[in-house]
């Protein structure tokens, strides 16, 4: 006998948390998660993966059709656990993987009550107060980084390339004016280091300024970028009539931890300004992605070591810092809270240190003659996005919240410190030879010679 209309909707009712107070339902609710969790335990062992590794059938994934009939929540929750199989736990700490950061709990809160209640940040009126958390949290990085909090802005973006497609998209705008109405019409490069983000070659593509448009400029032996070559390059540009976009400073990559002399950087820039008579101001963006953290140790008592921070940890910390302090000089920066900030994918930023530069960005009005006519907060009319999850902000603002100013020093100088403990272990080898013994990142490079 076939299922009514009205006898399959009580199903799929069931399957949605319900709008007002029910506690048996709700009971249910909570129950369905612990139930995945509970499944998700059991695939733990001694080894850092969820189960053994397991290799995915793509050929075979093309074949998913859409199921004829309905399914139960037990039934997903089943199905959906089994993709985590042999998943690497990049919390375990026999794990030593990427920049891939193990979230908190309250962090993991922060997305399941965005999921929850769906925000769209991309305007007050349907996101209400979660908007407020993008606010909060912006102006608490900002003032970490040195920016005046009532002056800089920012917007949580789709991920760290997103963050410096937004600051070179700002800075083709400052070169070309109208850039976004009527295109890319002038000579323009983007200058950055061969150790930065390949990133860069996606946004200069995507953005219409073209791959072949970007200057990459060698870096010296502490893979920060050759301020001599990158004068030249630059005074070249300009003298054959181009335009500089954006210099991209590399502030802690993922693997050699590249910290470029910003400070440098803005003098070269304001020099060209001066000398070449430029109607505009190249715009430096800093990828910042994990390096942002290090500024939490700005006004760090180095000397006092108050933490007590082992030597060669503290010289690491301190070596980091004397280029991170300096990441107040960048136009603007991205801050990737699900690397260094202890969050779930996706929680990113990019922090503009004159919230005027949004602007260059600002759709017209009449291209959304239903939407911001009304509300306090509104950043869609400027974000490339027109939805936003308010899992990003909710998260960051959240261990914001969890661990402060004393709890961020802690873990990220626990995180070092492991760094400077591994090392020595492996020094202590004959047969291996540490490649970056000096560097102040959190990445080892080593080699292993056959004896």
């Amino acid at each position: 006998m076939a299922t009514s209309y009205r006898d399959a909707l009580e199903h799929i009712r069931r399957a949605f948390p319900q709008p007002v107070s029910d506690p048996i339902h709700d009971s249910y609710f909570v129950h369905s998660i612990m139930r995945a969790l509970d499944q998700v335990d059991d695939l733990k062992m001694q080894l850092p993966t969820l189960g053994p590794v397991v290799s995915g059938d793509f050929a075979e994934a093309q074949n998913a059709e859409l199921p004829a009939e309905m399914s139960s929540v037990e039934a997903v929750t089943s199905d959906l656990v089994s993709y985590l199989r042999g998943i690497t736990i990049s919390s375990h700490p026999h794990t030593q993987q990427n920049v891939i950061a193990p979230p908190t709990i309250p962090s993991l809160i922060g997305v399941l009550l965005a999921s929850l209640h769906n925000p769209n940040i991309a305007w007050d009126e349907y996101s209400r107060l979660v908007a407020l958390a993008e606010v909060e949290s912006v102006a608490i990085t900002a003032r970490m980084v040195g920016y005046d909090p009532q002056q800089a802005s920012g917007t949580f973006t789709f991920g760290g390339t997103g963050t410096t497609l937004y600051g070179v998209k700002i800075g083709l705008e400052k070169a070309c004016p109208q850039a976004m109405q009527k295109g890319v019409s002038d000579d323009v490069v983007v200058l950055v280091s061969d150790a930065g983000h390949y990133c860069a070659h996606n946004i200069v593509g995507w953005l219409g300024i073209g791959t072949d448009q970007l200057i990459v400029i060698p870096t010296i032996d502490d893979n920060e970028i050759d301020l001599a070559q990158l004068e030249d390059a630059a005074r070249t540009a300009l003298d054959s009539g181009k335009k500089i976009a954006a210099f991209i400073a590399t502030m802690g990559t993922t693997d050699a931890f590249g910290l470029d002399d910003l400070q440098a950087i803005a003098a070269l820039r304001d020099s060209l300004v001066d000398e070449f008579q430029l109607s505009y101001r190249p715009h430096i963006h800093a990828d910042s992605v994990i390096g942002w953290a290090w500024s939490v140790f700005n006004d760090y008592d180095f000397q006092d070591n108050p933490l007590e921070f082992r030597p060669r940890t503290l010289r690491a910390l301190a070596g980091a810092c004397r280029r991170i302090r300096h990441l107040t000089l960048a136009d603007s920066m991205g801050i990737d809270f699900h690397k260094t900030g202890f969050a779930p994918y996706i929680s990113s930023l990019v922090l503009v240190k004159d919230r005027a530069d949004l602007q260059l960005l600002m759709r017209d009005p009449q291209q959304m003659p239903y939407l911001y006519h009304f509300g306090d907060h509104r950043p869609g009319m400027y974000t490339l996005e027109t939805s936003r999850a308010g899992t990003g902000p909710l998260t960051a603002l959240a261990n914001f919240r969890f661990f402060g100013e004393q709890g961020l020093r802690v873990a990220l100088g626990h995180i070092v410190e492991m760094t400077q403990l591994l090392r020595e272990h492996l020094e202590g080898h004959e047969a291996i030879t540490v490649l970056n013994r000096d560097n102040f990142g959190t990445v080892t490079l080593f080699r292993v010679y056959p004896p």
